[in-house]
């Protein structure tokens, strides 16, 4: 199988670390060149010792669970003999708290727009075991225990 890579890299600015005061922006570096500014989310540490602007773990969490559905879907979808214009989801995830009282993202609800092309469209059962099929064969949802929830309102265009 194949092994998938990131570099993480932060640096202490000569912050007050021990005290907690220390900033928490930092990098991520992707095996394609890609570096994208990350940080913890402010809400779970405030700006300015977290950087709003950064991707937060929760957040990419949360689009790759999207992202890997989507590119799942498509497979699936185009196998089904439906063609897709255009995918777009505006994906949410929530936090709780565990048994143990540690906080995670207790669901991750996916909410796809999609766009057919050509004339054939999915029935409502159709449609289903598309997500369901997508779902099942996700590297990323089949590796995590968070729920994930699809709400697809149905084929348009």
């Amino acid at each position: 199988m194949s092994q998938h890579h990131a570099t993480i890299r932060w640096a202490n600015g000569g912050s007050d670390f021990l005290g907690g005061r220390y900033a928490r922006a930092h990098t991520w570096s992707f095996d394609g060149g890609l570096t994208v500014p990350a940080s913890s989310s402010p809400s779970v540490v405030p700006a300015p010792l977290s950087d709003p602007a950064g991707v937060d773990p929760e957040e990419a969490f949360v689009a790759a669970l999207s992202s890997c559905h989507m590119l799942t879907f498509l497979h699936v979808a185009r196998r089904a003999g439906f063609a897709i214009e255009r995918y777009e989801d505006a994906a949410v995830g929530d936090m709780a708290k565990n048994e143990r009282g540690v906080p995670f993202v207790k669901v991750v609800t996916l909410n796809p727009r999609i766009t057919y092309g050509g004339d054939k469209r999915p029935s409502t059962e159709a449609l289903a075991k598309l997500h369901h099929d997508a779902h099942e064969q996700c590297f990323i949802a089949q590796s995590v225990k968070t729920e994930v929830v699809v709400n697809d309102p149905g084929p348009t265009g």
